[in-house]
């Protein structure tokens, strides 16, 4: 059988599929009180459907597929198949998570959203060494470190 949820602790699926709820739903920029009055709920209950704290019912996420207009099989994407007995493939769903949490901020989702249109790979690559030094910084002065020039 499936995993059961220990406590309150979300189960994997649940939050693989809240996770993917809350992307599309950004992507499509709609906001949690709009999705909640689309399906006849509360925001706080999407919070927690996306969140993976609570279990979304079979109707329910047919209700949200319908309001975010994908098929149901979008919020199960990378998730090991139950029947063929795949191995998790850890690789992927770490690749999933990185997404999904930079999808998730306001400044991704729209980074994602433009950084397509810059034609120019040289000028890409730059911003992404931008990134990077920028993030090493950060990385740099939480342990402690000088700060490079």
């Amino acid at each position: 059988m499936g995993q059961h949820t220990e406590g309150r602790r979300a189960n994997m699926v649940d939050s693989h599929v809240g996770g993917r709820v809350r992307m599309r739903r950004k992507l499509m920029g709609i906001r949690q009180d709009q999705l909640a009055e689309a399906i006849g709920l509360t925001f706080q209950q999407v919070q927690k459907y996306e969140r993976g704290s609570n279990r979304i019912s079979a109707s329910k996420l047919y209700d949200i597929a319908e309001v975010l207009n994908v098929d149901m099989g979008f919020f199960f994407e990378g998730l090991p198949d139950p029947v063929g007995g795949e191995a998790v493939d850890e690789a992927g769903q770490s690749v999933d998570r990185t997404v999904r949490a930079f999808l998730e901020t306001p400044e991704g989702l729209e980074l994602a959203s433009i950084f397509p249109q810059i034609a120019r790979g040289k000028i890409r690559r730059q911003i992404l060494d931008l990134v990077r030094t920028m993030a090493d910084e950060v990385e740099d002065e939480a342990a402690g470190g000088a700060v490079r020039p």
